[in-house]
């Protein structure tokens, strides 16, 4: 599903460093339909990414068919990512998109493998695999066919409305394996949503997917993340949040607060300044110097705000996969937490997931791997 006529020259040095060093890059594309954004084709080496796991659960699978996002969500975890191909976490996040345009056929041979044990594998924990390039790429229909024809569950986070396109396939591979899914939805403030996640559909098309999903026959959880302190974690936010969510269908709500590292801090202060400079103060004292999450007395604090209004609305609190940080996989059905072990969410941190791959490249083993 490539773009014809549009082609870049891909030996100019500045079109993208990291990738043109590794010999994969096949072509890039500019197109009218996403003004100011390049994608970068390459043939991955690797569709699987094993992502380290803790004691009672040695590791996790992902999935990534892109790096990089036009969601553009200013406090994206997954921005330090392109610190890796020498691009930076701000700007060339939002604009210069790897597409994996072979990751389907990879797939197809990595879980022919007799080695592959159909372990549950996430998608949407690093960026969105249904952003709107997607609807060109079309990479998703062959992920989903390869996993379910090979018998390997599968979960899928998302802010992307393209999901809907997908329903009746989803369906179809939910006749074979477990598939979960769940949609993050983090602002019902139209404008604060505009400004903080310009790229993304809005939250009202979100929640109709939620519905659509419930529709299709699917559970879908509701992703509350991350909750802004002094922008969403009001009373009035969180509860219409709840109420709108519980309306859509949800079956249950999984949440955390902002959590601020590496690169993405300065981009988000940035935002910050610019947008809601009466902030800045607060902010600094709350994510002082490189320290990436809200104090454990917030963390404490928004919990016993929001946990009475998650029983209000009877919805249920959803839990996360501790590994990969999508959507738990109702595979793995309900093995408990290790005895003193907090959840992520009652931690405020989000997921560890420990990067990506892209041909032989692999992100670092701190870099997270879950998308808000």
């Amino acid at each position: 599903m490539r773009w014809n006529g549009q082609e870049l020259g891909v030996d100019q040095p500045d079109a993208l460093p990291g990738l043109a060093r590794l010999n994969n890059l096949v072509r890039s594309v500019q197109t009218p339909e996403f003004a100011g954004v390049t994608f970068h084709e390459v043939l991955a080496k690797s569709a699987l990414n094993k992502v380290p796991g803790q004691s009672y659960m040695p590791f996790g699978w992902t999935i990534n068919p892109y790096r990089g996002c036009t969601h553009a969500c200013i406090y994206c975890f997954a921005r330090p990512t392109h610190n890796y191909l020498d691009l930076d976490a701000g700007d060339d996040f939002d604009r210069q998109i790897i597409v994996k345009v072979n990751v389907a056929d990879v797939l197809r041979r990595e879980l022919a493998r007799p080695s592959w044990r159909h372990e549950p594998v996430a998608l949407g924990t690093n960026t969105d695999p249904y952003q709107r390039a997607e609807g060109r790429y079309a990479l998703m229909p062959g992920i989903i066919e390869g996993l379910a024809g090979s018998g390997t569950p599968f979960s899928v986070l998302t802010k992307g409305t393209l999901l809907r396109r997908d329903l009746p396939l989803l369906a179809a591979a939910r006749e074979h394996v477990p598939v979960d899914l769940a949609m993050s939805i983090a602002v019902y403030d139209d404008e604060l949503q505009q400004s903080i996640e310009p790229g993304t559909p809005s939250t009202a098309a979100r929640l109709a997917t939620v519905t659509a999903a419930r529709d299709a026959g699917f559970d879908c959880s509701v992703f509350l993340m991350p909750i802004l302190p002094y922008l969403t974690d009001t009373r009035a936010h969180l509860d219409e949040a709840l109420r709108r969510a519980k309306a859509a269908g949800a079956t249950s709500i999984i949440y955390s607060a902002l959590h601020l590292r590496g690169a993405v801090k300065p981009w988000f202060f940035e935002w910050l300044a610019r947008e809601h400079p009466e902030l800045v103060p607060r902010y600094r004292a709350m994510y002082p110097g490189s320290s990436a999450y809200a104090p454990s007395e917030y963390r404490d604090w928004l919990a016993e705000r929001i946990r009475p209004l998650i029983r209000t609305h009877r919805l249920e609190r959803g839990r996360e996969d501790s590994v990969t940080g999508g959507v738990r996989s109702t595979a793995l059905g309900r093995r408990p937490r290790q005895a003193g072990a907090p959840s992520r969410a009652d931690a405020g941190a989000s997921p560890n997931g420990r990067g990506s791959e892209l041909g032989d490249v692999s992100l670092d083993a701190a870099a997270p791997a879950m998308l808000f």
